[in-house]
């Protein structure tokens, strides 16, 4: 599990005086902690929920960078970039655009959509085969692309 990693790993950061580590390590720990309590969670968080998670920090951490960007904020958009990183190295490998189109086309071919009508049936299988190691935005355009 993660969890026990995050901890090591904090207590170096914190040894290192790395600050922009230790900021993404505890956004993860915290966003972990908010996991487990929230709906009287008892059990134990799986691997999956755990990639959702690390997932959803990766993403609102790039939505804030843009917006930063676009308002001329660089150094707070470096902050969001640099826990970015930290994130990051807790995720499987993210595919490229060609990996990615690649699993699509054979998702497609096996599933027998053949119209965009259909692409909520091919979104299903390609977010399960790809979880974690893809944008579902990119996921989404590459599909209607190869529906269309």
């Amino acid at each position: 599990m993660i969890s026990n990693t995050i901890d090591q790993e904090i207590k170096q950061a914190m040894l290192a005086k790395d600050q922009a580590k230790l900021r993404g390590l505890r956004a993860i720990k915290a966003a972990l902690l908010l996991a487990k309590t929230e709906k009287g969670t008892s059990e134990e968080i799986t691997e999956e929920t755990e990639l959702k998670l690390l997932q959803k920090l990766v993403k609102q951490r790039k939505e804030s960078a843009d917006i930063y960007k676009q308002q001329g904020r660089e150094d707070l958009s470096i902050v969001e970039e640099e826990e970015i990183a930290v994130i990051s190295a807790f995720m499987p490998k993210q595919l490229d655009a060609a990996e990615i189109e690649q699993i699509i086309v054979q998702l497609i071919k096996d599933s027998g959509a053949t119209s965009v009508k259909e692409m909520g049936k091919v979104m299903g299988l390609a977010n399960k085969e790809l979880a974690g190691k893809a944008d579902g935005k990119l996921i989404a355009e590459l599909v209607k692309k190869q529906l269309a």
